[in-house]
């Protein structure tokens, strides 16, 4: 999913009369380290007769060194840039086993390279107790956890307000007033983090905002409208990541909202514009737009209502095509969902079956046949089954007539199939001869259906040596050498399980005769209809491979 957005920034001098304008350094184009893609870029000056030299910084960043030769009544700086905003996860990144846990030390060389990210300005008493509260286990804890309570604990501390004087707060104004632009409270996380031994830096950049396409079921909303704006927050030198983006302003890290244009170890060396002018009365105007220029399709923002329409033509007219041809075809899906209130629950993650799962799947299932199937039925029964899984998956499924003729008209007593029911062995075995009364077949096809007394035997071989037996059978018996002996251990202990789980009624449709109902007769192996092991309802496992029939002729 990608959206592509156009910034433009304004920023515009009005003098009151002819002035003469020094070199001037504009810090305004993403700096080399910018995680987000930057597609075009271009940096218009007015007066257009002016000299631009584009050269780095001692710390890699751009800038725009501009020479005004004339004396000059305006200066205007138009920065245009389209980015990439694709999602970035700002933990996207992996550390050296020794900067795991805080504390740790910097290997040395690399200490050196970044002694101007560790300087640290005198602490005043605010500032020493805040970083009194710290906590700082002796065992030591998680770098990244350390990181974000840190910068969420800034947050909460400070609160945000724009401040127009020029230059940022000292730290112990930031705290004594609990509140700073962000510019103040990036500089005042600089200083906390080199306190505690971590090299940091002021950034200076673009912050672009954009509104959710849904309304989130948790958390802050955010922007209610597209924005960006100028910002300031603060980068951590993590050895194994790099340079990381912490925003205390919001309290997150930084991701792909946040265009860096300059990062130094102070903020005075990443001013957007620097320069002089002679004495004059000034005004001045500035301007931030932010416009989506392209947005791919995606989950939560698919298609408007134009593309809809543009799709639905197409795919009427290859429908008049494949009815012109005769062609006739089905089509499944197999779109996966992860619950929104808990995804790391391991039924959605690596589980085939929860009971949340099924509790959803079970209400989507009500709404897709509330939505495109009234009158239609709703079916649970046997889906895929998998190499390696013990069971079946279930399938839901909604059935409806194209003619809109309803299959069913009382979805009232659909009963949930995840939901333990109250009905009896004997209320079941009742529905049976009723369904076969009512059918017009003998009483006499209704067969009682057991579970496997054998999985007793197995359960037995698999205990360790002296637990007391499940079953009275003896695998050393001579008499298990015979076929009779080996059926008529097998009846011993069909004969210890009494009590049917399920009746089965064998039935078909015949053709011919008015599409009556008819069944067969089943001879069973066993003398009795025993059930596959397993929990799934007793109609998917039938031991189909170990049944012979033949019709049975009618009442």
């Amino acid at each position: 999913m990608s959206i592509h957005v156009a910034l433009e920034h304004r920023t515009r001098y009005l003098f009151d009369r002819p002035v003469a304008l020094t070199p001037h350094v504009v810090r305004l184009r993403p700096a080399p380290h910018c995680r987000t893609p930057i597609l075009a870029y271009s940096l218009t000056v007015e007066p257009t007769e002016h000299f631009v030299n584009w050269q780095q910084d001692p710390f890699g960043n751009f800038e725009a060194r501009l020479v005004f030769p004339e004396k000059t009544t305006e200066l205007s700086i138009v920065v245009d840039l389209v980015a990439d905003l694709t999602v970035i996860n700002p933990f996207d990144f992996f550390l050296e086993p020794e900067a795991e846990r805080i504390p740790f030390d910097y290997e040395p060389d690399l200490a050196r390279d970044l002694v101007p990210y560790l300087e640290c300005d005198p602490v005043g008493p605010l500032l020493r107790d805040w970083l009194a509260e710290v906590p700082r286990p002796a065992d030591g804890t998680a770098t990244v956890e350390f990181l974000v309570g840190l910068n969420q604990r800034l947050q909460g501390d400070i609160a945000y307000t724009t401040r127009m004087e020029p230059g940022v707060q000292d730290p112990e104004v930031t705290l004594d007033r609990a509140l700073g632009s962000c510019r103040d409270s990036g500089w005042l996380l600089v200083q906390i983090l080199r306190n505690l031994g971590l090299a940091a830096r002021f950034v200076s950049g673009y912050l672009v905002q954009l509104t959710a396409d849904e309304v989130p079921l948790d958390g802050p909303a955010g922007t209610s409208v597209d924005f960006t704006d100028l910002h300031a927050w603060c980068e951590v030198f993590l050895p194994g990541a790099g340079w990381v983006g912490l925003d205390p302003t919001s309290g997150l890290f930084a991701g792909e909202g946040h265009i860096p244009l300059a990062a130094t170890p102070r903020p005075a060396s990443a001013a957007p514009v620097t320069g002089a002018t002679e004495p004059c009365e000034v005004s001045f105007d500035f301007a931030n737009v932010v416009t989506r220029v392209h947005e791919d399709p995606r989950v939560t923002l698919p298609y408007t209502p134009e593309q809809w329409e543009r799709i639905d033509a197409v795919g009427r007219a290859v429908d008049e095509r494949l009815v012109a041809g005769d062609v006739r075809l089905t089509e499944g899906g197999e779109p996966t969902f992860v619950s929104v209130d808990d995804m790391d629950a391991v039924e959605w993650t690596t589980g085939a079956d929860g009971d949340d799962k099924r509790a959803k799947a079970w209400e989507l299932t009500g709404r897709l046949a509330e939505a495109f199937a009234p009158g239609g039925l709703v079916h649970a029964g046997q889906g895929k089954w998998y190499p390696g899984e013990p069971l079946p998956r279930w399938q839901l499924g909604v059935h409806w007539r194209t003619d809109g003729e309803p299959l069913w008209s009382h979805p009232e007593l659909f009963a949930d199939p995840f939901e333990p029911g109250t009905s009896t062995r004997a209320d079941a075995e009742a529905l049976a001869r009723r369904l076969a009364t009512r059918l017009g077949l003998p009483d006499g096809v209704i067969h009682p259906a057991y579970e496997d007394p054998l999985l007793a035997v197995l359960a037995e071989v698999r205990t360790p040596a002296g637990a007391p037996p499940e079953v009275d059978l003896d695998p050393t018996d001579a008499g298990l050498a015979s076929e009779a002996g080996r059926a008529a251990a097998v009846a011993a202990l069909d004969a210890t399980v009494a009590e049917p789980t399920a009746w089965v009624m064998p039935l078909h449709r015949l053709r011919t005769g008015g599409g009556r109902w008819a069944t067969s007769r089943w001879t069973l192996r066993r003398g009795r209809l025993v059930l596959v092991p397993g929990d799934s309802p007793a109609g998917l496992r039938l031991p189909l491979d170990s049944l012979t029939w033949t019709p049975t002729p009618p009442a």
